[in-house]
């Protein structure tokens, strides 16, 4: 499954999306990134609930010995 090979990347990815969200929710310029703040921080809260309980893919080992 795509998702589980890259689970640790898009859990990175949705912690930067929520952390993303509370600094348009803080600065004082652009009223579009203060009224979609509180969406970017559910989205990447929901995204990082899913990715943390996907398990990596198992990567084969290229060693070529045989397994004990």
């Amino acid at each position: 499954m795509f998702f589980s090979r890259y689970a640790r990347q898009c859990e990175f990815a949705s912690m930067a999306l929520m952390l993303l969200g509370i600094v348009a929710l803080c600065q004082p310029w652009s009223l579009f990134l203060h009224r979609y703040s509180v969406l970017l921080i559910i989205v990447g809260l929901v995204a990082f609930n899913v990715f943390s309980r996907l398990k990596p893919a198992a990567v084969p080992d290229d060693s070529g010995a045989a397994p004990h």
